[in-house]
């Protein structure tokens, strides 16, 4: 179930204590040819069990922004390797077994609700019981970038202070672009898919940020070799907090990243409809404008209480990108992209007035 882009952190973090801790993965695939995006959201808290807020949950914004979630409750139904990128959480099964990766037909055969998912793959099926409204799906995914240049060593998304017990939640990206094949049921109605756009990322920890926001896309109009990912937020920092942020950028095998330790970022975010972020090095610059005017759909996040619903995400936004290459004399437009199926989502507050910052080094001493 390992793959050879796999990132620093693809792992289970749970270290098996009784502290307040969660751990979450998030996959998406975009469907350019009907303008959709399925992101699927998993999570456990408190995988000690017995704790206020212990149990797991999946999420799932589906076409138009639409919703659906489900709780299990079951700490110990939930699995995940401590080696590499694989977990799951069972609801009732008539397996005997303990909780572990199935073949896609005995798990679709012995799983009526739950989930597994690896480095390849995302299998499921989840049910509202209220409303009957239900999403089945099973891809499989070829990964083209992780985090790093193609054919490199893979980077950690915080940079290798990320190994160390310091930033309060920790944020890793899984797979910055790859390419899913398969199908999803939403509600009776089938999306079946070949090399579409797909994504995956995490974060775990014991503390949860104030606030933040993020701007993610894989599918652009100019190129189908591109990936962005962005975001920032406030967390914490040994005894103090911080307002970190970074860009990252895949095109034609180059990852361009610009991150507070080599490189000026800053951002501008309204509390819903508008992303502008800006950043500069010593060799390149990048700006991004995300835009929505979508109402966004409420999303259920990691905080001291457990699941609530304190972000808000659409996967319709709009998105213009530049990246420039500085020279001596002046500068050299590499590449400008445009999407209508940008990720954007503002987090924690609640948000009253827009956030204008930046972050630069020597922030992390």
């Amino acid at each position: 179930m390992g793959h050879p882009l796999q990132t620093p952190h693809s792992e289970y973090h749970w270290d098996g204590s009784d502290h307040r801790f969660f751990e979450g993965w998030y996959y998406r695939v975009t469907l350019p040819a009907c303008g959709q995006t399925f992101g699927f959201m998993y999570s456990i808290d408190d995988p000690i069990g017995g704790q206020p807020h212990s149990g797991g949950a999946a999420q799932i914004i589906g076409p138009d922004d639409g919703y659906l979630w489900r709780t299990f409750p079951d700490v110990e139904k939930f699995w995940a390797s401590r080696q590499f990128l694989a977990l799951g959480h069972w609801g009732k099964t008539d397996l005997s077994i303990l909780p572990q990766y199935l073949q896609p037909t005995k798990f679709a055969h012995h799983i009526p609700e739950g989930y597994q998912a690896t480095a390849t793959g995302n299998q499921g099926i989840i049910r509202d019981p209220g409303s009957g409204r239900y999403c089945r799906w099973q891809y499989e995914i070829k990964p083209v970038y992780g985090w790093a240049d193609r054919g490199a060593s893979q980077q950690s998304t915080a940079g290798w202070l990320s190994y160390l017990p310091i930033f309060e939640p920790g944020w890793q990206i899984l797979m910055a672009h790859g390419l899913a094949t398969g199908w999803i049921d939403w509600n009776g109605k089938l999306y079946e898919f070949t090399d579409a756009p797909a994504y995956g990322e995490k974060n775990w920890g014991r503390a949860f940020p104030q606030k933040w926001f993020w701007l993610n896309c894989n599918s652009f109009s100019e190129t189908t070799d591109l990936a962005l990912t962005a975001g920032g937020g406030r967390r914490e920092v040994l005894w103090w907090e911080e307002s970190a942020a970074l860009i990252g950028i895949h095109y034609q095998g180059k990852f361009y990243e610009f991150v507070p330790w080599n490189s000026q970022v800053s951002w501008q975010i309204q509390p819903w409809g508008s992303w502008q972020m800006q950043a500069r090095n010593s060799n390149y610059e990048v700006e991004l404008t995300g835009t929505t005017d979508q109402p966004g759909t409420p999303l259920r996040a990691p905080t001291e209480q457990g699941l609530n619903f304190v972000c808000r995400d659409t996967m319709q936004g709009r998105l213009t990108l530049e990246l420039r290459e500085r020279g001596v004399e002046k500068l050299k437009t590499i590449l400008t992209a445009s999407s209508f199926v940008c990720g954007l989502e503002i987090g924690g507050g609640p948000w009253q007035k827009p956030w204008d910052a930046s972050a630069k080094f020597p922030w992390v001493l």
